[in-house]
């Protein structure tokens, strides 16, 4: 296991609130040097601990008012299928196996109601292996930093 310091944490704290912040910019936030700055960032990409820089997406803009967590039991033996289709549907954002009543939870984003019907019934429900699902409607969703960025 990598080893982080105080100065890699406060480092990821600022990054996960806006992680196109600039350097000098966070320098002068985190009163360090910009160059030691550089080369942390590029320490902490290397060592994969930041993946990638990303933004996030208002997707009621796009027209995405619907999300909903769609619970899945499936025939194991059709794993592999069931999860090659999963991803060639748009609609299906992420997918998760996992342990507990359900072998699948999947996220789905959808423009309404009726398209995420149309979304669990028509194309998930008619695939081969898929023996029930469950669909629970996100009706407000809070985030919060993760306990280890708490400053």
């Amino acid at each position: 296991m990598h080893k982080f310091d105080d100065l890699d944490m406060k480092l990821l704290f600022e990054l996960t609130k806006d992680s196109s912040i600039s350097v000098p910019i966070l320098s002068k936030k985190l009163e360090i040097n910009a160059s030691v700055l550089y080369s942390r960032i590029k320490r902490l990409q290397k060592k994969k601990l930041i993946k990638k820089f990303t933004i996030k997406i208002d997707d009621s803009l796009l027209g995405i008012c619907v999300k909903a967590t769609v619970g899945i039991n499936r025939d194991p033996k059709l794993k592999d299928a069931i999860h090659k289709q999963f991803m060639e549907i748009p609609e299906v954002v992420s997918i998760s196996e996992i342990t507990g009543r359900f072998d699948i939870l999947i996220q789905v984003y959808a423009k309404n109601l009726e398209a995420l019907h149309t979304v669990v019934i028509e194309k998930i429900g008619k695939i081969e292996g898929i023996q029930n699902t469950e669909t629970f409607v996100e009706l407000q969703k809070t985030d919060k930093d993760p306990v280890y960025l708490i400053q």
